[in-house]
């Protein structure tokens, strides 16, 4: 298994919507709107390496109010 955190920038006024589509994508173990640099911090969870990049970059990436991504995975 394959752990890894993705955190996201979305436009003005768009994270709580953001973060229930989020929420609702195949993988997303957890996701949070945050305080900081970023908006949301989301956990996924997937068999390999290829399918957190396939939610992190194509999932997520193309919901609206999406402004950046960035994606960290975990190596314990």
């Amino acid at each position: 298994m394959v752990d890894a955190f993705v955190m996201v920038k979305t436009g003005a006024g768009r994270s709580e919507s953001v973060v229930a589509e989020i929420r609702d994508l195949e993988g997303v173990s957890e996701a949070h709107v945050v305080a900081g640099d970023y908006d949301i911090m989301a956990e996924i969870t997937a068999e390999e390496v290829y399918d957190v990049l396939q939610t992190a970059s194509s999932a997520i990436q193309d919901l609206d109010g999406v402004t950046g991504t960035r994606t960290y995975i975990a190596l314990d």
